[in-house]
């Protein structure tokens, strides 16, 4: 049976085919960019070298949003030309561009990497926010302690209070440690995250519960 606020561990794909059609409100995600990412520590990513495995979500995303909703899908500016064309096959529309800036160097190339970014995609027409963000944001180190790509709930708090309702539900079917999920409980949305990786996603359910705990200790005081 299908319900909402929990972290399902299984390939994405797999666990998406099992779920209703249009039955999501907003999809935030960070997918692995395709590029055999390594850290410092040597840690990895899983399938970052499958593009089947990574792109083809793309088809089960869109089957799973309602009509006239978004996904906001992080990439890497070196694979955005496969993205890109998964995006558009699945029936997507880009329709915005979201950068944050760095005040600091993740890689230092040709350039010194100074930003991240992630298209804005709509399924149909959404209506405009009534108060759209601007489309530089600022960024926030989350320190990668739970994940070697981990994002700050900070960062993608103001997408999910942009991009949906309070009660909508919100997807995320790369969800690493969580931070996707941990960002709709903030807001007062429901979430729904797949994680393939068992430890990420032990992970993502104590972030869930601290922070259900750090709400219930707001309401009290």
């Amino acid at each position: 049976m299908f319900t909402h606020n929990q972290i399902i561990q299984g390939d994405c794909i797999e666990v998406m085919k099992s779920l209703p059609d249009n039955t999501v409100d907003l999809v935030v995600t960070d997918p692995p960019y395709l590029v055999n990412y390594k850290d410092r520590s040597g840690r990895t990513i899983k399938n970052d070298n499958s593009p089947d495995t990574v792109l083809d979500s793309f088809q089960e995303i869109y089957r799973l949003l309602k009509p006239d909703t978004f996904c906001i899908s992080f990439y890497g500016w070196n694979t955005v030309d496969i993205f890109f064309k998964a995006w558009k096959d699945a029936g997507f529309k880009p329709v915005g561009h979201i950068t944050w800036s760095k005040n600091y160097s993740s890689h230092i190339g040709f350039l010194k990497a100074h930003h991240e970014q992630a298209y804005l995609l709509a399924k149909g027409r959404p209506q405009q926010p009534s108060n759209p963000i601007p489309d530089v944001q600022p960024w926030e180190y989350s320190g990668n302690k739970n994940h070697p790509t981990e994002k700050a709930v900070t960062i993608l708090k103001p997408l999910v209070k942009s991009f949906s309702k309070p009660g909508d539900l919100v997807l995320d079917p790369f969800s690493g440690s969580g931070s996707t999920s941990v960002a709709a409980k903030f807001t007062g949305r429901n979430y729904l995250g797949i994680e393939l990786e068992q430890k990420y996603c032990d992970k993502a359910r104590t972030r869930l519960e601290g922070a259900g705990r750090y709400m219930e200790l707001l309401k009290a005081a």
